[in-house]
């Protein structure tokens, strides 16, 4: 009965362990493990089709499908609204450059229409105002269709002499 009293508790306990968890495999230390090599012919066999399975997947390649057109789509606007900004500071710079060049050519014009100026370069080469009927004005002819104006001259021929 000593016997009993000392290895029940140990077969309790090992029939709980046995129904909790399987025990695992204990090989002879030292002994080789063989494995046999066994060619397992799989070309027969044919998957079958879940419905279900391919309906998800073609959902989820449609859903991805969708992702990348939309990422693309962003993609692409993003890009063109950075083109358009730098096309834009180009075209600011370069109305920058034309307005100082045409501040410069006005400058340039105001200068060379004065008629301080004009007078004085006409006197270093020798000109002069006109003298009284010196200069003829050409009258209208009264026709406006744009036909040419002849010249008249009417002053004497002048000759001067040898």
């Amino acid at each position: 009965m000593a016997i009993w009293a000392a290895a029940l508790p140990q077969k309790l306990s090992a029939t709980r362990v046995a129904q909790s968890a399987p025990a695992p495999r204990r090989y002879m230390p030292g002994a080789p493990e063989i494995y046999f090599h066994k060619a397992i012919d799989n070309s027969r066999l044919v998957r079958s089709v879940d419905p279900g399975r391919k309906r998800e997947m073609h959902f989820f390649a449609g859903a991805m499908v969708f992702c990348f057109l939309v990422i693309l789509l962003y993609l692409g606007q993003h890009c063109s609204s950075i083109e358009y900004g730098y096309k834009i500071e180009a075209q600011r710079t370069q109305l920058d450059q034309l307005a100082e060049t045409n501040r410069t050519l006005q400058l340039e014009e105001a200068t060379l229409k004065d008629p301080e100026r004009i007078s004085a370069l006409a006197q270093q080469m020798g000109m002069s105002l006109p003298v009284a009927g010196q200069v003829q004005r050409m009258e209208d002819s009264g026709t406006s269709d744009g036909a040419p104006v002849m010249a008249r001259n009417n002053i004497a021929v002048v000759s001067v002499p040898n």
